[in-house]
């Protein structure tokens, strides 16, 4: 790491921060042995969903057959990235991506209003939050996006049954990466890190999401 660089921690603390999709088993985390209570050691419980506060979609999360998550090669989750600020709320339109140039293989993560202020780690579920239009996201897939990530539990709209946003990048075979918390950190170009948990058939799993950067270099123009 150069001394221009530094490590962005972009994750949420589950358990402290993380919002519960609605129907979703929420965290907890529960002593089995407690130094406090005069046990040898400390041994705790965990229960979760798969998509627990920061975490990694794959294709087998809404296609038959699809890819699943310990499928992927651990390369694919080091891309090159791009911190693109995306003013607005509800959903984000496509023109965000207007005039950049395509950046194949990349990580693009989107800054919204979500992370303003805290509200992406308050640990509050909110049906306001910024999210992709499939317009937005048929602009990644044209960017050339391998991953799309959001300061948001979901990519799509709360309300919206059909997904078409997930169906639309993870057809593709683009993981997306929701949970972030994206306060604070400046737009431009970082190494992403956020290997997932290795759960095996896995449609999803939390991950500890890092950027490094940024970086004044941009490699890779289209």
């Amino acid at each position: 790491m150069s001394h221009q660089e530094k490590l962005w921690d972009i994750s949420l603390s589950l358990g402290r921060e993380e919002a519960t999709y609605p129907g979703d088993p929420p965290f907890a985390r529960r002593l089995l042995n407690d130094l406090a209570q005069g046990d040898a050691y400390e041994l705790s419980a965990l229960g979760l969903s798969a998509h627990a506060g920061t975490h990694l979609d794959a294709p087998s999360h809404f296609l038959p057959g699809g890819a699943s998550l310990d499928s992927f090669p651990p390369e694919r989750f080091l891309p090159q990235a791009l911190v693109l600020d995306a003013p607005g709320q509800g959903a984000l339109p496509a023109s965000l991506l207007a005039g950049q140039p395509s950046r194949p293989g990349w990580a693009l993560l989107l800054k919204t209003a979500n992370s303003q202020g805290g509200l992406a780690a308050s640990g509050r579920w909110r049906h306001d939050y910024a999210h992709l239009s499939p317009g937005l996201a048929r602009a990644c897939l044209a960017w050339g996006a391998s991953l799309v990530g959001l300061d948001a539990p979901s990519l799509d709209a709360p309300d919206d049954a059909a997904y078409p946003v997930h169906r639309l990048l993870l057809g593709a075979g683009v993981l997306i990466l929701e949970g972030l918390n994206l306060e604070g950190v400046p737009p431009g170009v970082y190494r992403l890190i956020c290997p997932p948990l290795k759960v095996a058939g896995a449609e999803a799993a939390p991950a500890r999401a890092l950027l490094q950067g940024p970086s004044p270099e941009i490699h890779g123009r289209g």
